[in-house]
C-alpha cells in the first residue's frame, strides 16, 4: 500500500507535474516503500516526465526499461533510447538496436546507422548479445521472414513447433523470429504452452537451451515466453531451478498481459495476505486485468476479495437535495457525500475516510477501524469513469488538509455533529440523518 509521501508524488503526477511524474517513474523501477516494482508503469510515467522536457526521464527509460517493456511501443520511446546510447549507456545502447530490429524492422538508414554505432561500442567491451545485434545490423537492408505471424503468437508458436522442420525452425528462431524461438525453446523443454509435459520427441531434453530461446522470445515481447520460463525454473529436474527466478518471468509476463499470469500473481498475492497488509490490493490489481480478459477463475475470486457493495440508500436520497449553496459551504463535507453514494459507502465510512491513503488507484481501501471499532476493512474497486473523476477531484479537494479520522476535521463525534448541522435545514431529511 502506498505511503502518504508516495500518494502525494502519485496525486501530483496525475495533475500533469512533470517532477512528480518523473519521481513516481523511478520509484516504479524498483518498487517503493508502499508501491510494487512495476517496469510497464514506470515507463508510462516516465515517458510523460520526457515528453514535457525532462531530460533525465529519457536517460532513465533507456537505463533501466528492458526491450520487451518498451517493444509495444516502439515508436514513441525509440527517441529516449537514441538519446541515452548517444550518453554511453550501454544498456540503451543494446535495447535500441533491439527495437530497431524488432518485427517490422525499421530501414531508416540514419537510425540503423545510430544504432549500430552504439552497439559496437558495447560489442568492444566484450558484451556477447551486442556482438551478436551487430551482426544483425550490419546488412544494409533487414532480412523480412517471410512466416510473418497472422494468427495470435500462442497459436503460431505452436503451429510452428508442429510443422516446422528442427533445421529450419532453427533457422527463424536464429533469425530473430520470436515465434520460433518460443517454439524451440517448448520444444527443448518438452513443454506445451502452459508449463505441462509433452510426449517424447527426437532429440535430447535441454532446459538451459531452452532458457536461452525463451529468453530471447520473452526479451521481444512475448508473454507466453516468461510464462513458459516461470514454470520451466520450478522444474525438479532443472539443475537452476529457481523460485524466486520463477517469480519475476511469471510477473513480466503478467506485465506484458498473459491472463494466466496474471491469474496466479492475483492467486498468490491473495494467499499471502496475512504476510502483508497490502496483498489485497495487489491481489485485486491482478485479478481485475485478468478479469478483463473473461477470464472466470479470477472474476470468481475478485468477487470474493471485492464483493459489490449494497447501495448506499441514505447518499443516494440526500445527493439530490443537496443545493450548490450548500455544497461551496462545506466542500469536504460534499466530497464524502458524493463518495458515498458513487462507492455504496455507510455514513460512518463516509465521514472517517481518509481519501488521500484510500485511493490505490484500481481500487478504494475503505479502513477506519482505528475510529470506528464496529467497522472492517474492505476494498471497493473503482469500476466507472464516473467513480475515477469524483475520486481525483475529492483528491485534490483535500489535498491541503489532514483527512484521516483524528486530522483537520475532528474526531467522528464532532464531524457526524457537523454534518447534521449542515444538511438540517433539507427538508425531509430528518429521518435520514437519523439512520
Amino acid at each position: 500500500m502506498a505511503n502518504r509521501e508516495e500518494l502525494a508524488i502519485i496525486r501530483k503526477a496525475r495533475s500533469g507535474d512533470a517532477a512528480c511524474q518523473l519521481a513516481l517513474g523511478k520509484l516504479y523501477i524498483s518498487g517503493g516503500a508502499g508501491l510494487p516494482q512495476s517496469l510497464p508503469t514506470a515507463l508510462h510515467w516516465l515517458a510523460r516526465a520526457a515528453g514535457q522536457g525532462q531530460a533525465e526521464a529519457w536517460l532513465a527509460i533507456g537505463h533501466a526499461i528492458p526491450h520487451a517493456v518498451a517493444a509495444p511501443c516502439r515508436s514513441s520511446v525509440l527517441a529516449a533510447y537514441v538519446k541515452a546510447s548517444q550518453a554511453g549507456d550501454a544498456h540503451a545502447a543494446v535495447t535500441l538496436a533491439e527495437l530497431v530490429l524488432q518485427e517490422p524492422p525499421l530501414t531508416e538508414p540514419a537510425l540503423r546507422e545510430q544504432a549500430l554505432r552504439a552497439v559496437e561500442a558495447v560489442a568492444a567491451t566484450g558484451h556477447v548479445q551486442a556482438a551478436s545485434l551487430v551482426n544483425r545490423l550490419v546488412p544494409a537492408a533487414p532480412v523480412v521472414l517471410t512466416a510473418a505471424p497472422t494468427q495470435p503468437a500462442r497459436d503460431r508458436g505452436s503451429k510452428l513447433a508442429a510443422d516446422e522442420p528442427a533445421h529450419r525452425l532453427h533457422e527463424l528462431a536464429a533469425a530473430g523470429d520470436r515465434d520460433a524461438q518460443l517454439a524451440l525453446g517448448l520444444q527443448l523443454a518438452r513443454m506445451d504452452r502452459l508449463g505441462g509435459r509433452v510426449a517424447p520427441g527426437a532429440g535430447a531434453v535441454s532446459f538451459k537451451h531452452a532458457v536461452r530461446w525463451l529468453t530471447l522470445a520473452g526479451e521481444q515481447g512475448l508473454a507466453e515466453a516468461w510464462f513458459a520460463l516461470a514454470r520451466l525454473y520450478l522444474k525438479a529436474e532443472f539443475s537452476l531451478r529457481c523460485a524466486v527466478t520463477a517469480q519475476a518471468c511469471l510477473e513480466r509476463a503478467a506485465e506484458l498481459g498473459h491472463d494466466a499470469a496474471q491469474l496466479e500473481c492475483g492467486m498468490q498475492a491473495w494467499r499471502q495476505r496475512r504476510d502483508d497488509a497490502g496483498n489485497d490490493v495487489r491481489a485485486a490489481y491482478w485479478l481485475q486485468k485478468a478479469a478483463a480478459q473473461d477470464c472466470r477463475q479470477a472474476q470468481a475470486l475478485l468477487d470474493k476479495i471485492a464483493p459489490p457493495p449494497r447501495e448506499a440508500s441514505w447518499a443516494t436520497s440526500l445527493l439530490p437535495l443537496l443545493t450548490r449553496e450548500q455544497a461551496a459551504g462545506q466542500p469536504l463535507l460534499a466530497a464524502r457525500l458524493e463518495l458515498a453514494h458513487l462507492f455504496h459507502l455507510t455514513r460512518a465510512e463516509a465521514l472517517l475516510l481518509d481519501v488521500k491513503a484510500a485511493d490505490q488507484g484500481h481500487c478504494l481501501v475503505v479502513d477506519i477501524r482505528a475510529a470506528y471499532g464496529r467497522s472492517r476493512r474492505r476494498l471497493i474497486l473503482v469500476r466507472t469513469a464516473r467513480q475515477r473523476q469524483a475520486l481525483d477531484r475529492a483528491a485534490r479537494l483535500f489535498e491541503p488538509f489532514d483527512s484521516s479520522p483524528v486530522g483537520t476535521e475532528g474526531n467522528y463525534r464532532r464531524r457526524l455533529y457537523r454534518f447534521k448541522t449542515w444538511l438540517q435545514p433539507l427538508a425531509g431529511a430528518a429521518e435520514l440523518l437519523a439512520a
